[in-house]
């Protein structure tokens, strides 16, 4: 039986330790049953930002008629915005080659199965099996596919998915019209994309509101904004959907009153989410445990309910972005060879995601319901892109629809609990805010008289997070980064009661 000192299953962010582990002349076997790259590069991130930067300068030039210019766009290439798609997911044709060509590198295409404790075996393309192996360490690494909610008659239609949209569903022009069915990431940047091109979008989420992970009125405002440009349904339930010549149709039921209607289009994407792979990989055959949705559980340090199995990414549920993945990659590269207390252990507390639709959403740590759950003393703060010069120099105005907005979460100590972000250029403006809710001030440690005349190492102050280096920081003008920057001015409290509040009545 081959014997592997360490197991990869996927190459998505799994292959970020595979030079650690050959720098260690230990032999290693890779596993993928889809394209090398993972969902980011092949089906995902990457690939559709190639679709959502058009789509935004389409916008864009709509938009520009409120600051005096009468843009026009006449005419579009859609098969060169599909050859730029493409340039970008055939990198995994070079990656795939690199592989297959690596010493002490053994590169299986198929779906790995788990046999029996640290064995494992791979269901190969044409539906037969490799040998069994066995490996001393095993990395799950293998990332998620689409949710299909039980939709009565949607077995029965030809539908799209984030998978094979990027594959051969892919369509020679935009369609005509299109019904997606969830209210989240994947759909919401869908239904920009596609709108932008000129396509009728519905949306239909069961939920009351669009991305639910975000606060309340960020959902209300993207909601308000996509209405100018497609139809939103929420607090709709899609229950049965059949094709009837060449139109797709799909029956809702309304979540509060029963009533039901129907909507037709020329295509459906199914965006409800997403689901684990582990039962693909048969992990109950080896010790690893699932929690009651199929994610697979960790610990702190990435470590599964088996000794020497790490899983990372999609695959454990815990917030489902590329860049976490390469954040968790680095802790088991180092927690799988470590010795001793040298073990790291993973930080989710600051974890930044942005969505791609049109208005931007950039997000990172807590919402204020979140923090007033987890039982925090808050300050929240909110300043509109219009009440800087640049906002208004962008064409926004105090209550126009568009009007976008920074909200801050802030604990009582002043430190950043959370900043989330609606409007232009949200998924930049919000990245001060996760280095700076990773940095907080650092304190020099006096040197003593054994320690070396000029100390090599610091601590962080119990001030870690706070806000004052943005308070105490020169903003540049006029530039939106004011909206980010001002917006500590205008913090208020929301459960924090101060001493003599109600004698001074709030005017301090």
């Amino acid at each position: 039986m081959e014997k592997y000192n360490v197991v990869i299953i996927g190459t998505g962010a799994g292959l970020n330790i595979v030079n650690t582990v050959l720098s260690r002349r230990l032999s290693c076997a890779i596993i993928e049953d889809t394209k090398v790259g993972g969902t980011c590069l092949t089906r995902g991130c990457i690939p559709s930002k190639v679709l959502v930067y058009p789509a935004d300068v389409i916008r864009e030039a709509q938009h520009a008629e409120r600051v005096g210019l009468q843009l026009k766009l006449e005419k579009f290439d859609w098969d060169m915005i599909g050859k730029r798609m493409w340039s970008q997911i055939d990198e995994n044709k070079r990656m795939e080659r690199s592989l297959s060509k690596s010493p002490r590198l053994s590169f299986y295409k198929g779906t790995g199965e788990f046999v029996k404790d640290y064995q494992m075996r791979v269901k190969l393309k044409d539906g037969s099996y490799s040998e069994t192996f066995e490996g001393e360490k095993f990395l799950i690494a293998t990332g998620a596919r689409s949710f299909i909610p039980p939709i009565k008659g949607i077995e029965n239609i030809e539908y799209i998915t984030n998978e094979n949209f990027f594959g051969d569903k892919f369509p020679k022009k935009p369609w005509k019209s299109l019904i997606i069915l969830g209210g989240g990431v994947i759909a919401v940047e869908f239904a920009h994309i596609f709108s932008a091109f000129g396509t009728d979008v519905t949306i239909i989420e069961m939920l009351p509101r669009l991305v639910y992970t975000e606060e309340p009125e960020v959902s209300a405002f993207l909601e308000r904004n996509l209405n100018k440009y497609m139809k939103v349904l929420v607090n709709k339930k899609a229950i049965e959907a059949h094709a009837k010549k060449g139109v797709k149709i799909v029956k809702i039921e309304d979540m509060k009153t029963g009533e039901k209607s129907e909507v037709e289009a020329e295509e459906i994407l199914v965006a409800t989410g997403r689901r684990s792979n582990a039962d693909l990989l048969k992990v109950e055959k080896t010790g690893v445990k699932t929690d009651k949705k199929g994610w697979i559980i960790t610990n702190e340090y990435l470590e599964t309910a088996k000794k020497n199995i790490w899983c990372i990414g999609d695959a454990n549920g815990k917030y489902q972005f590329r860049h976490k993945a390469n954040y968790e990659s680095e802790i088991v590269e180092n927690n799988m060879f470590a010795e001793g207390d040298n073990r790291l252990k993973v930080d989710y507390s600051s974890v930044p995601w942005a969505i791609f639709t049109y208005p931007q959403i950039g997000h990172v740590g807590i919402t204020e319901a979140e923090a007033i759950e987890k039982g925090y003393k808050i300050y929240v703060a909110k300043k509109n892109y219009s009440s800087v010069a640049k906002g208004f120099a962008m064409g926004l105005n105090k209550g126009d629809i568009d009007d976008g907005f920074v909200k801050l979460v802030v604990d009582q100590s002043r430190t950043l609990l959370g900043a989330h972000i609606i409007g232009p250029h949200a998924a930049v403006l919000v990245q001060p805010f996760v280095y700076l809710m990773n940095a907080g001030y650092v304190c020099n440690i006096s040197p003593t008289p054994e320690s070396e005349p000029i100390p090599t190492y610091s601590q962080t102050c119990p001030e870690a997070g706070s806000f004052m280096p943005i308070y105490r920081s020169q903003v540049i003008h006029p530039s939106l980064n004011e909206v980010a920057g001002w917006a500590i001015g205008s913090l208020r409290s929301v459960n924090i009661e101060h001493e003599h509040d109600h004698e001074h009545n709030h005017d301090h």
